[in-house]
């Protein structure tokens, strides 16, 4: 069974092999964001920012996810009353077990839980499996709000009202 609970420091080498491998094996990591690397396996750094979220199946660490508020180091897109969520990431070897969904929904429901009116995201213009997922999810593209950190990285920029019901998303 997924569970979803805070991270902890001994989840820390986990999260950053399976966030690099992840966003390696979904070719995002190439040439151009190489770099990004080292940002994904800085894992102190991102539980420090937000809420550094882990999908676990007994001992196994299968994915993570950081939650963020407008304002702090690593939010992008959102704005007053918004949340954001960053990084999400599903070991390779546990992808196509629902354990990306359970982490977004761990996200819809902290949003709601702090009050937040809606849930932001930014996922790369080629990441068709993730867009796929977030659409299923009622995310609904916000084009003024693309963006690219660097050449040759387009971001695309999703947001969902977290006070809807969006299929089974209460």
């Amino acid at each position: 069974m997924i569970v979803v609970r805070p991270a902890e420091p001994v989840d820390y080498p986990a999260v950053a092999r399976l966030t690099v491998d992840a966003y390696q094996a979904d070719g995002q990591l190439n040439e151009a964001a190489a770099s990004y690397a080292n940002t994904l396996a800085d894992v102190a750094a991102r539980a420090e920012a937000g809420a550094l979220l882990v999908a676990v199946d007994g001992g196994d660490v299968l994915g993570s996810v950081l939650f963020v508020e407008p304002g702090s180091q690593y939010a992008e897109l959102s704005r007053a009353g918004e949340a954001e969520f960053r990084m999400l990431a599903v070991d390779p070897a546990a992808q196509g077990r629902g354990v990306g969904r359970t982490l977004v929904q761990a996200c819809v429901d902290r949003a709601r839980t702090t009050g937040c009116t809606a849930l932001v995201i930014c996922v790369r213009d080629f990441a068709l499996p993730a867009q796929k997922l977030y659409q299923s999810l009622g995310f609904v593209r916000v084009p003024d709000l693309d963006w690219s950190p660097l050449p040759d990285v387009k971001l695309l920029a999703l947001r969902l009202d977290v006070h809807q019901d969006h299929g089974g998303l209460v």
